[in-house]
């Protein structure tokens, strides 16, 4: 069995997610704790549960998505682990950090990098990975067919879509990206997008004002 434990963090609002397994393993998935406060409260949470983190995942290389990636690693000594089409996208965030007075400590950089082919074992469970570029050049998402969820970045929110105006977005890209690897999904899937509310793959189809299915 897999939960999702939500925590929204630093100034954009982002949405962290632990994917949690029976044994109370646990995978860690864009970590936005920017101070003190949210890397305690994120810590806390682990502890008192008794989880034991066993991966560190990067949907994309954003600033609000990488910002716990040092802190993690250092706590739990994990490497972090993204596709290697969102490397200059994370290289960059220290350069521009300092100038949006976020405080930003570089993330480790894993020596290898993840594919669409790749999958991650958590316990008895296995997750794959859709790439989904648009909002960034190699953007991932995180997919369970079996407990019927998509962690998703931002792809698709409710009743929105990722920018597409920041470095390596491309709209239109983002849009086939969307028809053709997310709407083909499961209705009933559930999306866990990287800022706002979860939606379904169906509520998406039939309402999202950007891309009808």
């Amino acid at each position: 069995m897999l939960q999702i434990k939500t925590f929204v963090f630093n100034p954009y609002q982002e949405n962290t997610y632990l994917i949690i397994d029976e044994h109370k393993n646990c995978l860690i998935v864009d970590p936005g704790m920017h101070n003190y406060i949210e890397e305690k409260q994120f810590s806390d949470y682990i502890e008192t549960e008794g989880l034991t983190p066993i991966a560190l995942v990067n949907t994309h290389g954003h600033i609000d998505h990488v910002l716990g990636n040092k802190y993690v690693a250092e706590t739990y000594g994990l490497t972090p682990q993204f596709h290697e089409g969102e490397l200059p996208l994370i290289i960059q965030v220290q350069n521009y950090a300092p100038q949006m007075g976020i405080r930003y400590e570089p993330s480790p950089i894993p020596e290898t990098f993840l594919t669409e082919q790749d999958t991650l074992t958590i316990g008895d469970e296995t997750i794959r990975f859709i790439l989904a570029p648009g909002h960034s050049p190699a953007h991932l998402c995180l997919y369970s067919e079996k407990y019927k969820f998509l962690i998703g970045g931002d792809v698709l929110f409710r009743g929105s879509i990722g920018r597409t105006d920041l470095p390596g977005g491309n709209h239109q890209q983002l849009l086939d990206s969307i028809a053709n690897k997310i709407y083909t999904l499961p209705e009933d899937i559930i999306v866990y997008p990287g800022h706002g509310p979860s939606t379904t793959i169906k509520e998406e189809k039939l309402s999202n004002p950007f891309i009808r299915g």
